[in-house]
This record gives structure tokens, C-alpha cells and sequence, in this order.
């Protein structure tokens, strides 16, 4: 099941495949590269959360990778944080950053420890991410709500110009990309115990009950985006076949 992102695109309008360049480029297991461009928008519509590293250069010079709540919005990669974090700032000085994410599917059992594995649908984005200036920045925040929270936005009030003020949206374009996919049972080479089992445990989702907060008054029932959301959350991983 692949989840709709908030910002989706004509089904007439044709999709431009992924272009290989030199740091997307496999070398080992080429044949699980897709090129598909839909398949680089179902990793991204299927996961809540991005891992983008950055090089911050003071006070220490480090790589830093940190996990940061995303949504694809068309053909870009929304990244949302505060201004007081220091690896957003860093993100905003024109360097290159990658973000990866990862969507595990399932664990392939093999009859050997060797040759087993796991089924993944993974993207990996280089670029260059820009600032959301102010006048789009409350529509973006929109995008990352209905992409977390399918519905909330229309439910509760808009932020106020200090929240927008204290929130940091970083937009990385999605022109230089790769995905690998793996969805298949375990591959061996013929020296197993024939009579191990093999085979692949399927990985999913699981949504528990709402819990209402303390503070909230009595009867006040719980809103259609908390069981859009559960829905949507319980359907995002396919069973493997």
C-alpha cells in the first residue's frame, strides 16, 4: 500500500526517471537500484522521519547525522526543526547535506546467518537544502502536519506569528537521488542444511489505543485525525509476497 503525500501530482503528468551521477551510482548490487521516480516518492510517503547528515564545522569539526521529522511535498523533501538547532543552521550555509531514509520491510531468515537479510525500500538525497522564506513557511508546516497527522491542521489553530518565528522549514530538492529496494526471500548457494527453515518474517506497523491526556476535559471524544492517522500508520508497510 503506498500512502498519498500531502502534495501529489496529476496522475496524467509523467514522472522523470531518477538520473544516475557519480555519488548515486551502485557498486555493489546494482541490481537492486530503481530508477523509478515513483519508487523514490513511496519510500519518502511511507516514513515520518529523514536522517540528514551535515559537516558543522564549529565548535568541533564533525559529520553530524540527526533525525529530523520530513514530508515530500511534489518534488522536494520538507525538513522540519527549530532555529535554535545548531545542524539546521549548518544546513543553511550552502553545503551539501544527504538524507536517508528507510522503510524495513521485513527480515529474510536464510539457512545459513550469512546469507540472510533484510527487505528494505531505501532512498538516499543529495543537494543543496534552502531556507522556506516566511511567506510560505505556514503552508509547508501545513504539508508536514497533514503528512504526520492527516486532518489535524483543520481541527486546532493555526501557529501564531512567535511559534512561525521560532520554527526553521528546510526544503531539499529531490533532483539527485537514489533507492534501493530489496523483496525477495533468501538467497543461498546451495550448502545449507536442507531441513533449517527459511523464509521471511514480515515487519509492519502496530498502532495502539489513543490515550487522552490528562488535562483534556471529560468528554471531549477523540478527533478523526487521531483514527485517520491510525489508519493510515497501520497500512503503510505491505505484507511481503
Amino acid at each position: 500500500m503506498t500512502t498519498p503525500s500531502a502534495t501529489t501530482e496529476p496522475s496524467s503528468a509523467p514522472l522523470a526517471p531518477l538520473q544516475t551521477t557519480d555519488r548515486t551510482r551502485f557498486t555493489r548490487y546494482g541490481h537492486r537500484q530503481v530508477t523509478d521516480r515513483a519508487a523514490l516518492h513511496d519510500v519518502l510517503d511511507s516514513a515520518l522521519v529523514a536522517h540528514v547528515a551535515v559537516v558543522r564545522e564549529t565548535p568541533t569539526p564533525a559529520a553530524v547525522v540527526l533525525p529530523i521529522a520530513s514530508a515530500r511535498d511534489g518534488e522536494s523533501l520538507l525538513l522540519h526543526g527549530s532555529t535554535g538547532g545548531g545542524l539546521l543552521r549548518a544546513a543553511t550555509t550552502g553545503a551539501t547535506v544527504t538524507a536517508t531514509v528507510t522503510v524495513l520491510d521485513g527480515v529474510v531468515y536464510a539457512r545459513t546467518v550469512f546469507d540472510s537479510s533484510m527487505n528494505y525500500r531505501c532512498a538516499v538525497i543529495y543537494g543543496v537544502p534552502t531556507v522556506v522564506p516566511d511567506d510560505e513557511k505556514e503552508e509547508a508546516l501545513r504539508v508536514l502536519s497533514e503528512h504526520l497527522m492527516p486532518g489535524r491542521w483543520a481541527e486546532v489553530r493555526r501557529p501564531t506569528r512567535r511559534e512561525l518565528a521560532a520554527t526553521l522549514v528546510l526544503r531539499l530538492p529531490l533532483e539527485e537521488a537514489s533507492v534501493k529496494v530489496r523483496a525477495a526471500g533468501a538467497s543461498e548457494d546451495g550448502e545449507e542444511d536442507p531441513a533449517a527453515w527459511a523464509g521471511v518474517l514480515p515487519l509492519h506497523t502496530a498502532v495502539g489505543a489513543p490515550r487522552t491526556g490528562d488535562d483534556v476535559p471529560a468528554g471531549v471524544p477523540v478527533p478523526a485525525s487521531v483514527t485517520t492517522g491510525a489508519q493510515r500508520l497501520a497500512g503503510w508497510l505491505p505484507p511481503y509476497r
